[in-house]
């Protein structure tokens, strides 16, 4: 097998079959993390395809953290579905600027599963959107995708004390936010 140094350093002279490797080794924890991000599998596709543009636009640049590119990637995946997250707050109020049709009703039950599942990604969403938005990256990197401290600071570009406050924090709030939607029921 490959390393990710050998890959990086193809990757870096220009190899697209270097991208590719790395997008078989990744790709599905980018997109993950994406759809943890966006709350929605068609975003978290956009997001991702986005983010391997971006790495090879930016080949140069990437870097490895004990021997991975992973950190970095999840750095760019971040910073990808921030972007998507301020475009479609903005498209949101645009739209809601606009005159409301009356409803029609929705025949998406063959897709149940999945609506299920984006339904409670939103809902877990909710709870962590009231989260300043540098505790939300962190506890993405960290709780969710399984960044060591060391590289979501790598990811974010941070000290890992920092990392470690802003999740502590973010652990805190998330907790005082569920406590208290639960006695709201």
């Amino acid at each position: 097998m490959v390393t990710e140094e050998a890959l990086v350093e193809r990757l870096r002279d220009g190899d697209p079959e270097a991208l590719a490797a790395l997008f078989d080794r990744h790709g599905d924890r980018i997109y993950n993390h994406c759809f943890r991000a966006t709350g929605d599998w068609g975003e978290a596709e956009d997001a991702t395809s986005t983010v391997f543009l971006e790495v090879w636009r930016h080949r140069r640049r990437v870097r490895l953290h004990d021997g991975s590119a992973l950190p970095w990637l999840y750095g760019v995946a971040t910073n990808v579905c921030r972007n998507l997250t301020r475009s479609r707050r903005r498209r949101l109020r645009a739209l809601a600027a606009l005159p409301r049709p009356e409803p029609v009703p929705d025949h998406a039950e063959r897709v149940a599963d999945r609506l299920g599942s984006t339904a409670r990604m939103a809902a877990v969403l909710a709870a962590i959107d009231d989260l300043p938005p540098r505790e939300r990256e962190v506890l993405g990197l960290v709780a969710w995708s399984g960044l060591t401290y060391e590289q979501a600071a790598a990811a974010l570009d941070v000290p890992v004390g920092t990392v470690r406050s802003r999740l502590s924090r973010a652990r805190a709030r998330l907790t005082d936010l569920t406590d208290r939607g639960e006695s709201d029921d």
